[in-house]
């Protein structure tokens, strides 16, 4: 592709900047917009220097992509309120021996988790638990969160769910569901292996038996299931604020009130009836026990107090567990039309149409105003990306991209050892300069193109290359992926239990682990 003139090429190179310094510091001093109003701040100068034009910019919005990530978002909402995270969170410390232990199930479900749920809501629901298991243990805090997040965005690469730039390849490559989590799949298995044993080997003192306490299968269960745990709110790819106690506190089973948002499908703590010289009184506003009152009344017509007490704890009972049945069939309705989805995606069925349909599914299912739910996706991110796909092909067409890549691509041709190694380390550096999603659109086409020419194993392969490497990049530094700033923002607001994780500390595990993870994956992913 040719050059575009010199100014349009200076003005939208200008553009771009903008976009890419407000992506990579929402909050720098001069223009502290954010990410989301920074994006589309660069596709309005996109527009409004004629770089492209607005038909232009309405046909560069992806909405395969948007449908999908709302879809998926959507889903995760329901499956939070299902308590699928917190019986995670359970499985971090059950029966656990020691901070090794810890450790390693802190790598594994993070990376499980991820897959399926996205690495930022990941992040986001179970960075309070690793915290409060950490401190209530005796245990340091830093290899934890550096297992959370490293482990997350790892384990996201392995389904084109997991993050959203496996969502863009997933899409623009046309590979199916389940030819993308086979192809990724080994290496995401081994290099969750390989980054446990990473962390295992930095942080063998501060994880000695002789230091910590064990944990204790009691201690594990009031871990997850104390009052206090913070309710987040889904949002990838920004910052979560904790919500107050009573906008947002959590019940015993898990689920947010209905001053919190979604409304809990669990039972109200009954309401004994108050009892004065011998008569019985019901309180007002006694919610769901309000029509057992005429069995209250009973006594006024001479039915004998112990009678009526028996009566009315009996009524209580039969209603309390009908309502922890109901509690039951609706958990386990999200749970099987989200592995329903998971079905769907693996067969080959449309990506974006499916999590749609499930999103919706569930919504039908909870009967009531899906507005408290709906209030929880991140519109905000949808809204970023609308503005990064104007940008991005606004940048494209000056022509500097494709010049790039043409310089490049004699030196990073797949079917050569060496020529792997240089794509990689392209895709690295850019991906912490320029963050993971605008590099897989400004390089996923020209590197998949390239790639085409050799054969069309060789296509799949570089979007498999591109998928794994861009997102086992957001290791290597704590700005190299949302979920890391997430799980550092997190943690540093944590009333109870807050911990800085500074950049350095990250940087001294990110960087040497970053590099071994990436390579043996590369193994894997060529071997294929």
């Amino acid at each position: 592709m040719a050059m575009e003139p010199t100014v349009k090429v200076a003005l939208g190179t200008a553009s771009f900047a903008i976009f890419w310094v407000l992506a990579v510091f929402p909050a720098v001093p001069f223009l502290p917009i954010g990410r989301t109003a920074g994006s589309l701040l660069g596709a309005m100068l996109m527009v409004l220097f004629n770089v492209i034009t607005a038909d232009e910019a309405y046909a560069a919005v992806d909405l395969p992509i948007l449908g999908l990530l709302f879809g998926t978002m959507v889903v995760s909402v329901y499956l939070e309120r299902a308590d699928m995270f917190r019986h995670l969170g359970r499985l971090l410390s059950w029966r656990s021996q020691g901070g090794k232990d810890l450790l390693v199930r802190t790598c594994v479900v993070s990376a499980l988790a991820s897959a399926l749920f996205t690495n930022d809501t990941c992040c986001v629901v179970l960075t309070e638990f690793i915290l409060k298991i950490a401190r209530q243990n005796n245990l340091p805090p830093k290899p934890f969160l550096l297992a959370l997040a490293s482990s997350a965005n790892i384990g996201s690469a392995a389904t084109p769910i997991g993050n959203p730039q496996n969502l863009v390849i997933a899409v623009q490559s046309g590979i199916s569901f389940g030819d993308f989590v086979f192809g990724i799949l080994p290496a995401t298995l081994v290099g969750v292996v390989v980054n446990a044993g990473i962390l295992l080997c930095l942080y063998w003192r501060e994880l000695s038996d002789e230091k910590c306490v064990d944990v204790a299968h009691d201690d594990a269960v009031e871990v997850v299931e104390e009052d206090d745990v913070t309710s987040h709110r889904f949002s990838p790819a920004t910052m979560s604020h904790p919500r107050g106690r009573g906008a947002g506190q959590i019940d015993g089973s898990g689920a947010p009130d209905a001053a919190g948002g979604c409304e809990a499908h669990c039972c109200c703590e009954p309401v004994k009836p108050a009892t004065t010289n011998g008569d019985t009184k019901v309180p007002d506003g006694v919610g769901i026990h309000q029509r057992r009152g005429s069995v209250l009344r009973g006594g006024e017509n001479g039915v004998a107090p112990v009678a009526k007490e028996q009566e009315y704890n009996s009524v209580e009972k039969e209603e309390v567990a009908m309502e922890e049945w109901k509690n039951k069939l609706w958990k386990t309705c999200v749970y099987v039309i989200t592995f329903g989805m998971l079905v769907a995606l693996l067969l080959g069925l449309n990506m974006s149409w499916s999590a749609i349909t499930a999103a919706l599914a569930l919504i039908v299912l909870d009967f009531k105003d899906a507005r408290p739910c709906l209030e929880k996706v991140s519109y905000p991110l949808l809204l970023f990306f609308c503005g990064m796909f104007i940008t991005v092909d606004g940048f494209n067409k000056t022509g500097i991209p494709s010049a790039f890549w043409e310089f490049m691509e004699p030196y990073a041709r797949i079917d050569t050892p060496t020529g792997v190694v240089i794509l990689a380390l392209v895709i690295l550096f850019l991906s912490n300069v320029a963050s993971n999603v605008p590099t897989v659109l400004l390089l996923g086409a020209r590197v998949a193109a390239s790639a085409a020419a050799i054969s069309p194993a060789a296509e799949t392969n570089a979007w498999l290359l591109l998928a794994w490497v861009s997102t086992v990049a957001g290791n290597l530094s704590l700005l190299g992926s949302a979920a890391n700033l997430i799980v550092c923002e997190q943690a540093r607001r944590s009333r109870q239990f807050g911990y800085t994780l500074s950049f350095f500390s990250h940087l001294q595990f990110g960087f040497p682990a970053t590099l071994v993870v990436t390579g043996i994956g590369l193994l894997l992913i060529k071997s294929n």
